[in-house]
């Protein structure tokens, strides 16, 4: 008793409490409570362990929130996002929400079109992916045909496609990348499309290598398809990244709802979205798109309003500060923060071809405010090599083999992020400057460690 009672009185000094004073509990829950700011205190210096999310330029998540959103998400901590009878207004900044990027993506449907708010966009991606079997199967019973095994084509997609073909039993027909390829090209759908392909998926930021995939040449291809075959097949765009950004940077590009095959669109509001982590966003053409079985239905200020998504009980904080980012930053905003972080990547693309000793795949120019390279040649040391230098001092920059077709290239990339500054990257330039001079004094062969890769 007498330690439970020392325990639950405040202290002056954190480190002198019971609970400091031995390693905090990993396998059983204490007997008895302790003072709230003494627990805040040491879980905090605890998490000083983690790295800086500033200095990860793996992620492509938002690692920078103003105080605005940070009250925002505090004053929405119990506004439960599926309980819209409870939490009108919340559903209704989400659907808000939905028909802004609706005319951002420039849907037909006007108000009409529908969308929902996701737990990131990986959920967005297997709604997109569910509405696309369902429509396809609903289409072959009409047409009085089996329904065989379908089959999804994209080419190096992220790993949220494979579980999709994983959980709902769908074929992935992953395309290999072509020698100097970043992605699909449209001339290789032909070979694997076919009567139980329920879609093409093309990525607006392969996260791979950060280019765009050509969406508007991609359905050309398959225009020509169906006028050969007749296969009449629709587009899923996985605008994860670029969806966020092309509508600013270069709006003239024809990748969205202008491309009368592109049936569905999903986005990352966590990404350069800029809102908080857990935000995604999924977007269909016209409601029609969107079959009415996998719509569920739920009391909305004594209507109905439809719901349709995987997880059920979420935080409404997250969709309510897209909402402040929109109203905040407008067309305008968003544009001077994605061509500052464009500029930004050009920067450091000029910095590393300086350097001489690495080729660029992709410097930031066209799509993603990124950049992607290799090594030119052999210097005796590799790109596992230069991360792990770099993690020193403190810099998270990921190396990895691209996927099937030239998994033999190994590949650094660095995203550039809103709230990464042009003198935080300059001091990256120098660091990669340091460690070459480095290696090529001291040498290094290395391979592969943990995995320095971030979806």
């Amino acid at each position: 008793m007498a330690l439970h009672r020392v325990a639950t009185e405040t202290t002056d000094d954190v480190f002198t409490a019971p609970l400091a004073e031995r390693p905090l509990p990993k396998t059983r829950i204490p007997d008895g409570p302790t003072d709230p700011k003494v627990v805040y205190d040491l879980l905090r210096a605890e998490l000083l362990l983690d790295g800086n999310s500033a200095q990860n330029l793996a992620t492509f998540c938002t690692t920078y929130n103003g105080d605005e959103v940070k009250r925002l998400m505090a004053d929405a901590l119990d506004k439960n996002m599926v309980d819209k009878d409870e939490y009108p207004q919340t559903a209704e900044i989400e659907r808000r929400c939905v028909r802004i990027l609706a005319d951002l993506w420039n849907a037909p449907g006007g108000p009409d079109t529908m969308g929902c708010s996701t737990t990131g966009s990986s959920e967005a991606a297997m709604l997109g992916g569910l509405a696309l079997k369902w429509r396809w199967r609903k289409a072959r019973e009409a047409a009085g045909r089996p329904a065989g095994t379908p089959n999804l084509v994209c080419g190096p997609v992220q790993v949220c496609w494979e579980k999709f073909a994983r959980y709902f039993d769908v074929e992935l027909r992953q395309i290999p990348l072509e020698p100097g390829a970043t992605g699909i090209r449209p001339h290789q759908l032909a070979q694997y499309v076919d009567e139980n392909t329920i879609g093409v998926v093309a990525i607006l930021g392969v996260t791979f290598t950060c280019d765009y995939e050509p969406v508007a040449e991609i359905a050309g291809a398959l225009d020509a398809i169906q006028a050969d075959t007749g296969l009449d097949v629709p587009i899923h765009v996985d605008a994860a990244s670029g969806g966020f950004v092309a509508p600013f940077v270069r709006p003239d590009l024809v990748w969205d709802f202008r491309l009368e095959r592109v049936a569905s669109i999903n986005a990352s509001g966590h990404k350069y979205g800029l809102a908080p982590l857990t935000c995604g966003w999924a977007v269909w053409r016209s409601a029609d798109l969107l079959p009415e079985e996998l719509i569920f239905h739920v009391d909305y200020l004594g209507g109905e309003m439809p719901t349709f998504a995987l997880n059920f009980s979420r935080p409404g904080g997250e969709v309510i500060a897209q909402y402040f980012n929109l109203l905040r930053l407008g067309r305008e905003g968003y544009r001077r923060v994605q061509q500052s972080c464009m500029d930004t990547a050009q920067y450091l693309a000029g910095r590393l071809r300086d350097m001489k000793v690495f080729e660029l795949l992709y410097d930031g120019s066209s799509a993603l405010p990124a950049v992607c390279y290799t090594l030119d040649g052999d210097p005796g040391y590799t790109l596992y090599d230069i991360t792990e230098q770099l993690r020193t001092r403190g810099w998270q920059v990921p190396s990895y083999p691209l996927p099937a077709g030239r998994s033999s290239t190994v590949v650094q990339r660095v995203l550039i992020r809103h709230g990464i500054s042009r003198d935080e990257i300059s001091l990256l330039a120098d660091d990669i400057e340091a460690v070459l001079s480095k290696l090529r004094a001291g040498g290094g062969r290395g391979g592969p460690q943990e995995p320095s890769f971030h979806h």
